[in-house]
């Protein structure tokens, strides 16, 4: 590793990488679970689209 430089190869990044401090390195935790709502189509967004036929 050459600490003065940009890596120049993907293998000197990795090996860059893999130098860094277990104390610096970032944490794996689990991200929490977000559900969305269920997506409807209502009549507002089925009108944007109903004539789109005539158009393509």
């Amino acid at each position: 590793m050459n600490a003065v430089t940009e890596p120049e190869t993907l293998a000197e990044l990795i090996a860059d990488c893999a130098l860094i401090p277990a104390n610096l390195q970032a944490e794996s935790l689990p991200l929490p679970r977000v559900t969305a709502k269920p997506w409807q189509v209502d009549d507002a967004c089925h009108a944007q689209v109903a004539e789109l036929d005539a158009y393509v």
